[in-house]
Order: C-alpha cells, then structure tokens, then sequence
C-alpha cells in the first residue's frame, strides 16, 4: 500500500474536497465553521468560474444569511420585482412571481447575481476561514482506506484524510469510479452572455425583473447583474445536429467552440420565429463558446466507504429549475450538519447526508426535466400550456413551497411535492 504523500502541508486534514467550484467552496466553508480542517484540491492552476448570472431562491439566500454572507451577495447581486414567463413567439405575458411577496413568504430573497462573483464570495470566505487551498490538483482515482479514504493525483501523488468530499463536477472521476453511469444528452444547447444594461435598452427589455421566453423548441432568459448595470441572457434551444452526434460529445469543461452540435448557425435558426426582443438579443451571445445540456439519471446511493459525491458528482440537474448550484450548497450545509451533530462518528454523519438529500435531489431532477418540456411545447400543446399557465394565481405558491422553503435535515421534514396540472384540465 503507498503511503499518502501530501501535496501541501504536514498536517493531515479532517476532510479532503475534490473541485474548487461553488460546491466544492461552500461545502468547505461549512465544514471549517464546524471545527473541521480542510483542504481543497482543485484541478485548474487558479480558483475561478465560468459563465455569467446565476439565479438564488430562498433555500439558498437562507444559508447564505446563515453563514453571514447574504449581506455581501446582496450587495454584489440584484433583487429582482418579479420573475414572468412570457411566449416567445407572441412575448404574451403567461404568468409571474412577485418576488417581494415570495420573500415575504419565506422568509429570504431571491437573488441574482454574477456566477464569478459568488464565486469569488465564496472564495474570500474560504481563506478568511482557514481552509486551506490547493492548485494544480488533478485527482485521478479514489480508494477506501481502514481510517478513511485517499486520492490518488496525476502526477502521482497522493493524499488522504477521514473523509472525502467528490465535488468534482459533471464529469466526476469520482462518479465514474463509484457508478460508471453515461451522462445523459438533452439534445439542447445553452449560449449565454453578459452584456452592458446600455446595449439593451432598446431593445424592450425589463430591467428589473427575471424574464423567461418559452417557445416551440427553445427558451430565452433575461435578467439583471450586478446592481443592474449588465444585463445576463440565456438562450436555449434543440440542437437539429444532436442526433447525429454521441450523447455528451462536450468537451469536460462543458463549454466549447469546437463541439460536434449545437454551433452559431444552428442559434440563429432556432430564435428566427421568437419576438422582436428575444430576435434582438440573439446577436449579442458569446459565440465561441455554449453549454450542452446535460444531466445524469438518479442514483440513490452517493456514500462510498469514506468518499461522499456532493453536487453535480451526486445529482446533475438540467437547468430549468435554477437549482443546481444551490443544491450543491444545501448538500454541504446538510452535511456539516450532521457531521457536527454525530461527531465523531463519520459514518452516522454520512448515512444521515444521504438518507435526506438523496430524495429532495431527485425530485429536483426529474421536475427540471418536465419543466423543460413543458416549456419546449409545440402547437395545440402549446397553446393548452398557455391557457394553464395563464389561469395561475400570482399569490400560489403551490408550485414552490417543496424546493424554496427551509432545506430538510432528515427525510420526514421533506415536504410534499406539488400536484402537476394536466394540459386537458
């Protein structure tokens, strides 16, 4: 058996997490508050973040306030009026959210807020904390030891401690050596971009609210960053390439210029029929770089031995719930929770973890994938979507009091999920 040769310091930390992303962060963040020591092993050979906003309901604002950070994202973010869902064909207002009164509600805000800037957040607060942060760490390999787990690194090193925390992203090697389950392909591709609030305000936009375009095939997002001085957009349609390409023919980083489906032409095409302020947003997209639109199938086991999946590694979503990132988050407040709650005993913690995110996540999951198709209707579907959609109260939040109230910490305070309307009804 090789001995750990660690890759910083002498002192052996309590816990050991695989990827500096918005999970991995958060996650050590929560444990050091525990009394844990941690160390973070990221791959890239400097922290950072890729993409533009990022949406953050109530059940994330929530521990954020917890951990003495909202007060910071705040002020980085924006706190939009209302979220309305429009056609995006017609821009017909479908239905909205007032955004006061769900925080009325639930007691914290929405928030949107640029990806880098939680990032960077989260990042501050790491090093205030002690965490100890780490570069240029490739993991390529896990194993269970008798006192906890290892990782194995690519230039051959390795390193060890009671417990490891896998939040290594989509494309965890954690997940393939624990799984070996295939990503699962969309056929949909994302292009995003941030762009000055100047550039769009003829463009008939609403500076002051998140905005979503649902159309045959495709989907337009507009809201507001940083103070609202920019202006994120996303647009999403189906790739009519996807077919003729392997599921997950991405690139690892999960944006790419050069993939094999879903390039500039095909954006163009789809956003051809939309309305004029969807029309006039297309232009303004990053080309050279899009986001195929992955997720995995559930599994209900994450815990192995001491190696613990958390994130995207444990539950990727597609992404038309706006819950991935704070899943993530929420998996690292449950599980330094229960760590601090069964110490010493690693195990019981673990146990614990999964019993109760296991469940919450894979509603999250198989509900982001309905949502995507109902969004994506054509013809006489779409237009009994628009019928349904347009009878909602405002004020019912039967559609959210599952996923934005209080985060469950054991399986019996996971609230019901809401009953789904038929089309017909």
């Amino acid at each position: 058996m090789t001995a750990p040769t660690p890759p910083t310091g002498p002192h052996r930390p309590d816990v050991l997490v695989v990827g500096g992303g918005i999970g991995g962060l958060s996650t050590a963040f929560a444990l050091t508050r525990a009394g844990l020591r941690v160390r973070v092993l990221e791959r890239a050979e400097e922290f950072g973040e890729v993409g533009a906003g990022i949406q953050l309901a109530p059940n994330c604002t929530r521990i954020l306030d917890d951990y003495g950070l909202l007060d910071e994202a705040r002020s980085l973010g924006v706190l939009p009026e209302a979220m309305v869902m429009r056609d995006a064909l017609d821009a017909r207002e479908l239905t909205r959210l007032d955004l006061s009164d769900l925080e009325r509600r639930y007691g914290y805000p929405y928030l949107v807020i640029h990806r880098s800037d939680l990032h960077a957040l989260l990042l501050r607060a790491c090093r205030a904390a002690g965490v100890e942060l780490c570069t240029g760490r490739k993991v390529v390999g896990y194993e269970n030891t008798g006192a906890g787990a290892r990782i194995r690194l690519a230039d051959g090193r390795t390193d060890e401690a009671a417990l490891v925390v896998a939040a290594d992203g989509l494309h965890s090697v954690a997940r393939r050596e624990f799984v070996g389950d295939d990503v699962v392909s969309s056929r949909y591709v994302a292009y995003r971009a941030a762009v000055p609030i100047e550039r769009v305000r003829g463009n008939g936009v609403a500076e002051k609210d998140v905005v979503v375009y649902v159309g045959p095939r495709c989907h337009f997002v507009q809201y507001p960053l940083r103070g609202g001085e920019m202006l994120n957009q996303v647009a999403v349609f189906a790739s009519p390439s996807a077919d003729a390409s392997p599921a997950g023919a991405a690139s690892a980083a999960g944006a790419t210029g050069d993939a094999r489906w879903g390039g500039p032409e095909e954006l163009d095409a789809a956003f051809e029929a939309t309305c004029d302020t969807v029309r006039r947003g297309i232009p303004l997209m990053w080309r050279d770089r899009w986001w195929q639109m992955l997720d995995r199938d559930p599994v209900d086991t994450w815990v192995h031995g001491r190696v613990a999946l958390l994130g995207d590694a444990a539950h990727p979503p597609l992404q038309y719930m706006a819950q991935g990132a704070i899943m993530a988050i929420e998996d690292g407040w449950v599980l330094a929770h229960h760590l601090t709650r069964t110490a010493p005993d690693r195990d019981a913690a673990l146990a614990a973890y999964q019993a109760v995110r296991v469940e919450h996540c894979r509603r999250v999951q198989s509900t982001a994938r309905a949502w995507g198709e109902l969004w994506h209707l054509e013809g006489g579907e779409r237009l009994r979507r628009n019928a349904v959609m347009r009878a909602r109260d405002t004020y019912d939040y039967g559609f959210t009091d599952w996923v934005y109230g209080p985060t469950a910490l054991t399986p019996d305070q996971e609230p019901a999920m809401f009953t789904p309307i038929p089309l017909g009804a």
